[in-house]
């Protein structure tokens, strides 16, 4: 399935020399955030941006190798450390900076329920690399207002999870990974752009959110029956263990086979509205 921490961080380079908040790197075509990222020789001047993801490949696209994995390391941490650094050092830092990372920070469970507050980054690959592109973030003292987004998958048209999924759906094909059993946390893109606009305009808001729906608790079987329900077809084949791993490889499977049950209890106290709270408008919106 798609996940944010999959890919190499791609990156554009138009001037932060703007009064409007702003968000860095290239976002997915319809997302309705800002966008824009300091240059790597530039001096941040805007009122406020962030450290975002584009849209990357879908998961199987690319081998899992050891060149593959320090390009998706690289391009996070040497990225987000330039542009940290150039914010440490403006003359007049942005009011706030905000980083997009992933929820992959916390451990698989079947039963655990993690919110903001909840003990992860420690356990395999994805998980430090969320440890270390957050610390690649943080700025020095408090005269910028620092948040992380710590977004599920990414539902929205024209790629990722959902593009890469519509076709077996269509045909009837489609089914849950695996046991379907493991959690499917997940948000629709227009959200996660609400997030981050939020998090940059709303003074108040610092720390981590979870970029998650509030009804994100469901399972990967749930989601390919709310999928399949909103195409008008069975989505009942599933797709096994041995066939994911043979496929994808044992470290990128577990991204796949395993999941979590994520909250955002603090996105919801920093008084963020969901759009699409349920999984089955989000569907709904963006098959239509």
């Amino acid at each position: 399935m798609y996940s944010l921490l999959h890919e190499p961080f791609r990156v554009a380079t138009p001037s932060l020399n703007s009064a409007r908040p702003t968000i860095g790197a290239r976002f997915p075509k319809n997302a309705c955030a800002k966008k824009a990222v300091a240059e790597s020789s530039g001096r941040p001047e805007a009122n406020s941006c962030a450290g975002a993801l584009g849209p990357g490949r879908y998961a199987g696209s690319s081998g899992w190798n050891e060149a593959f994995q320090k390009e998706v390391i690289s391009s996070r941490l040497e990225t987000t450390h330039m542009m940290a650094t150039a914010i440490a050092k403006a003359p007049q830092p942005p009011q706030a900076w905000v980083l997009v990372t992933g929820v992959a920070y916390y451990q698989p469970s079947l039963t655990a329920e993690y919110d903001e507050d909840s003990p992860g980054g420690d356990f395999d690959f994805f998980s430090n690399l969320v440890t270390k592109w957050e610390a690649a973030a943080r700025l020095p003292g408090d005269s910028t207002r620092q948040v992380v987004v710590r977004s599920g998958v990414v539902l929205g048209r024209g790629g990722g999870a959902i593009g890469h999924m519509l076709l077996p759906f269509r045909l009837g094909l489609g089914g849950p990974i695996g046991s379907g059993h493991q959690f499917f946390p997940w948000i629709h893109i227009g959200d996660l752009a609400g997030i981050l606009v939020h998090a940059l305009e709303a003074s108040h808001v610092q720390g981590v959110l979870n970029g998650v729906a509030p009804a994100s608790a469901t399972t990967n079987a749930e989601f390919a029956r709310a999928l399949g329900a909103a195409l008008g077809r069975p989505a009942f084949i599933p797709f096994p263990s041995t066939v994911v791993r043979a496929i994808f490889g044992q470290e990128r499977a577990i991204m796949l086979l395993e999941g979590q049950k994520v909250v955002p209890r603090r996105t919801l106290a920093a008084g963020y509205q969901y759009s699409f709270p349920e999984l089955g408008v989000a569907l709904k919106e963006i098959i239509a």
